[in-house]
């Protein structure tokens, strides 16, 4: 049946003219938390103060090149379970100790159009209900010690969860968006632009200079008021490599190609480079991520200084599952309901390689006499 375009009524009736002319779309409006408000009625303890404090700080330092520990991030492509993300962290957890030469942060993208939109995942958008989960979830995880990394999609939610977040990540959709790269000038931790969807990295490295600069821009005060932000810009941020429409972009040429790029953009900053190993990069097949992570361990044993980071996208359970028509009572427990994700066993042994390979690449850089950079601070072995 052919749209019909709703015409205009009559002039005289000046009611029915300004209904057609203002919101004909919107259905209605709903009260929205103040963000100060819930940060005044879930407040982080003074452990997770501390661990977001030392994540953030450790985080720059890996980006800068002064930290030459790699950055993880990995967990779900997204929370629709609090208690499961609680359960993922405390694996996490329980083998940090092992990986002494990574920094993990599980991802906990609880700002997609899910766990804050629609808490109960049954249609009935209970935002203000989401958002309280959301930022207990981090308050919850980093009170264990385990920091938190999050995609942010959006230019209001950061201020509800924001102090929380140890790193955060601009998607392949939104690297472009100037609305995003504003957002991204103002935050205070390390943040990770995509490159486009089409593989290029040039909009990435558009939205680091970008970013890098002070802004002023239109936003929301944490009262919830219209305001005028005005921000110093972020000197923290890096390239994310997730391949694209034109195929993978994690072998050695690819870093390379980027690495040059971003060192002719900022001729004074670390031309530090982060690999997605899903996404374009695994073809959108979660098995080929152990592929991806032993191409970056090559690269790292023999030196490579450019790969600071791996992003991998991983859960309890392996896979990816839709809602049932049940809800969400009929999931199966710690399988993803977005991309799908390797297991926790796989997910293990991919990090044990990552961390033998960040302590090959130490030792191979020490034999070529590598110098280490002005403000480097982690111990290095000895040559043999």
């Amino acid at each position: 049946m052919p749209y019909n375009v709703t015409p205009i009524p009559d002039v005289d009736d000046d009611q029915k003219l300004q209904q057609y002319i203002q919101d004909r779309r919107v259905i209605g409006y709903d009260p929205l938390v103040q963000p100060a408000l819930l940060r005044h009625e879930v407040q982080p303890t003074a452990a997770s103060q501390l661990t977001i404090a030392a994540a953030r700080y450790n985080a720059a330092r890996i980006v800068a090149g002064q930290d030459d520990r790699i950055l993880v991030i990995v967990g779900p492509c997204s929370i629709h379970c609090a208690d499961q993300a609680i359960e993922y962290a405390n694996l996490l957890k329980s083998k940090l100790a092992s990986w002494d030469n990574l920094l993990i942060k599980p991802r906990t993208t609880v700002g997609w159009k899910g766990l804050i939109n629609d808490p109960d995942i049954d249609g009935s958008f209970k935002i203000n209900k989401g958002l309280r989960v959301a930022r207990q979830l981090l308050c919850d995880l980093t009170d264990i010690g385990v920091p938190v990394g999050s995609e942010l999609l959006d230019t209001i939610s950061p201020q509800y969860i924001a102090d929380l977040i140890s790193w955060g990540a601009i998607g392949a959709r939104t690297t472009e968006s100037q609305l995003h790269r504003e957002l991204a000038s103002g935050v205070s931790f390390p943040i990770g632009f995509k490159n486009g969807t089409d593989g290029s990295v040039n909009v990435a490295i558009d939205a680091m200079r970008s970013a890098s600069n002070p802004h002023a821009f239109m936003g929301v005060t944490e009262q919830g008021l219209a305001a005028i932000v005005k921000t110093r810009g972020n000197q923290d941020v890096h390239v994310i490599l997730r391949g694209g429409t034109k195929g993978p972009n994690y072998a050695s040429e690819h870093v390379r190609a980027a690495s040059k790029s971003i060192e002719k953009a900022r001729p004074t900053n670390h031309a530090s480079v982060m690999i997605d190993c899903s996404h374009g990069n695994s073809q959108k097949n979660h098995n080929n991520q152990p592929k991806v992570v032993d191409v970056i361990c090559s690269q790292l044993a023999v030196g490579d200084k450019n790969i600071t980071g791996v992003m991998i996208e991983s859960h309890i359970n392996s896979g990816r599952q839709d809602v049932p028509a049940e809800g969400p009572s009929g999931l199966k427990h710690g399988v993803s309901i977005t991309d799908a994700c390797v297991d926790w066993e796989c997910t293990v042994g991919m990090l044990d390689r990552l961390n033998e390979a960040v302590k090959a690449r130490r030792n191979y850089l020490v034999e070529q006499g590598f110098q280490r950079p002005a403000g480097f601070q982690r111990e290095t072995p000895p040559s043999p």
